[in-house]
C-alpha cells in the first residue's frame, strides 16, 4: 500500500512545477501537462517514486546507518530541520560545508575544535584568558554551531543524503556523486532527475509541499528505526539465553564431573572395605 496518495499530494500543492521556459528535457517523463505556462508534474508518478525512495530510506537506517537531510532555502530548512531532529539525523540548514563530504576528515577538525571550546567552558580554562580572548572564542563558537552544529554527532560518512532543491544544492550532488554516496531528493521540473539516486518528483518551493514530503520519509525513517530497535532487542534477547543456556551446561558439567567424582571416592572406599 502507498505511503500517500494523488489527492494528498494535490490538496499539497506538490504538482505545481516551474515555468515552461525553465524546464529541464530530464523531466519529460514526470511532467504530465502544461497550464498557463507552468508545467503540472504527474502526481501518480511521484505516488511511486516516493513510495521507492522512502523504503530506500527505511532500509538505510534499518541496517543502523543514517541520511544526511540538506535543505538551505528558507522555505526549507526549518521544516527540514524540525523533520530531522525528530528521527535524530543530522542535517544542513545552513551554507553547505564545501568538502563536508570529500574532505570529511576535515569537517571532523571543526567540530572537534567545538567540543574543546566546550570543554574549556566547563573546566573554566576561558576564565583564566583575557575578555579580548574570550570574545573571539566565543565568536568563533558561535560561528561553528551555526555551521556545524546541526552535524557535530556525525561521526561517519552518511550513507545517504537526503536534497531539497538540487539546484541550490549542487555542491552536495556533486560530492555525494564523487564519493558514490546514494541520493534521494525533491527534483521539481527545472532540475535533472538523473544526477538523483532516487528522484521523487515535486513542487520543492512550497513550505507545504516539502512538509508534506518530509513527513512521509521521515515517517519511513521511524519505522526504519522501530525495526532497528526491535531486531537489537531480540539479538539481546538471543545473546542472553544463550549466556543462560552456556551457563546452564556448565552447571550440568559440574554437577555430572561432582557426582562422577563422588562416586569414584564411594568405589574406592568400598574396595578398601573389602579388602
Amino acid at each position: 500500500m502507498s505511503r500517500t496518495n494523488f489527492k494528498e499530494l494535490l490538496e499539497a500543492g506538490v504538482h505545481f512545477g516551474h515555468l515552461k521556459k525553465k524546464w529541464n528535457p530530464g523531466m519529460t517523463p514526470y511532467v504530465f501537462m502544461e497550464r498557463n505556462g507552468i508545467h503540472i508534474i504527474d502526481l501518480n508518478k511521484t505516488v511511486s517514486m516516493l513510495d521507492e525512495a522512502a523504503a530506500a530510506m527505511k532500509q538505510i537506517v534499518k541496517s543502523g546507518r543514517n541520511i544526511l537531510f540538506v535543505a538551505t532555502k528558507k522555505q526549507a530548512k526549518n521544516i527540514v530541520a524540525e523533520y530531522a531532529q525528530s528521527v535524530n539525523m543530522p542535517y544542513i540548514t545552513e551554507r553547505w560545508p564545501g568538502g563536508l563530504l570529500t574532505n570529511f576528515s576535515t569537517i571532523r577538525k571543526s567540530i572537534k575544535k567545538m567540543e574543546i571550546i566546550d570543554k574549556m567552558g566547563v573546566d573554566g580554562t576561558l576564565e583564566t584568558l583575557s575578555k579580548r580572548e574570550r570574545l573571539q572564542i566565543s565568536r568563533t563558537r558561535e560561528k561553528l554551531e551555526r555551521n556545524l552544529g546541526s552535524i557535530a554527532k556525525m561521526k561517519r560518512m552518511p550513507s545517504a543524503i537526503f536534497i531539497v532543491d538540487i539546484n541550490k544544492e549542487h555542491i552536495a550532488v556533486a560530492e555525494s556523486g564523487k564519493l558514490g554516496i546514494p541520493t534521494i531528493a525533491m527534483v521539481d521540473t527545472n532540475s535533472n532527475p538523473n544526477l538523483i539516486s532516487y528522484p521523487i518528483p515535486s513542487n520543492d518551493d512550497s513550505s507545504k509541499s516539502i512538509r508534506k514530503i518530509m513527513e512521509t520519509v521521515t515517517d519511513a525513517v521511524k519505522e526504519g528505526l522501530a525495526d532497528r530497535d526491535q531486531a537489537m532487542a531480540e539479538k539481546a534477547k538471543q545473546k542472553e539465553e544463550k549466556q543462560a543456556a552456556e551457563a546452564k551446561a556448565i552447571e550440568e558439567k559440574k554437577e555430572e564431573n561432582q557426582a562422577a567424582e563422588a562416586k569414584s571416592l564411594e568405589e574406592k572406599k568400598e574396595e578398601k572395605t573389602e579388602k
